[in-house]
């Protein structure tokens, strides 16, 4: 029995053992696929509702990897404002500014070239950068906590006015969008 609470006390206080830590490569592989997965499936998709499906599936993705990171905060931020709010606002402007939901989106060529450009650019840097700084070889430990409670203080207290700035920007998104898709609907009234 002491032999079990010892070892327990060591698992939650330092280092994984080795199945914990396969079971965690695991998830953080099955989540980073997920995540990079879905968000190929963003750019290829002609349909704008799979597209939106992927991109909810890419957000879930991110929100598993801030799980295994121990971020928990950021985990339920990432549910909560972008998969809850965010992407159910996105697909309730398309459907009201899109006269056809099922309307198939066809980029261009140069899109599509200059697009892949700038995420091989992009991917080329980040790599760089994460092998330079050597954080492929970290390991992120439980040990690593952070208060909610200084979290909350610094986002309502030094924080406060940019925070109440970008819900202001998110109402006039909406009601600009809302104005926008009575326009079209009044255009397509009169003809």
């Amino acid at each position: 029995m002491n032999t079990t609470l010892a070892i327990l006390a060591q698992n939650s206080a330092g280092a994984p053992d080795g199945a914990t830590a396969l079971i965690n490569t695991a998830l953080f592989y099955v989540f980073a696929a997920m995540a990079v997965g879905s968000a190929i499936g963003v750019m290829v998709s002609r349909n704008i509702v799979r597209t939106a499906v992927c991109l909810l599936m890419a957000l879930l993705g991110v929100a598993g990897l801030y799980l295994g990171m121990h971020a928990e905060f950021l985990a339920a931020v990432q549910l909560v404002v972008y998969a809850g709010g965010t992407l159910v606002l996105i697909i309730f402007g398309v459907m009201l500014t899109n006269n056809s939901t099922f309307q198939l989106y066809r980029p261009k060529r140069l899109e599509v070239v200059v697009g892949s450009g700038l995420v091989a650019m992009l991917a080329t840097v980040l790599i760089t950068a994460i092998l330079r700084s050597g954080m492929a070889d970290r390991v992120v430990t439980s040990g690593n906590t952070y208060a909610i409670q200084t979290l909350g203080e610094a986002l309502l207290g030094d924080y406060l006015v940019p925070f109440e700035l970008i819900s202001v920007l998110l109402l006039a998104v909406m009601i600009g969008a809302a104005y926008l898709a009575k326009g079209r609907r009044r255009e397509g009234e009169g003809q």
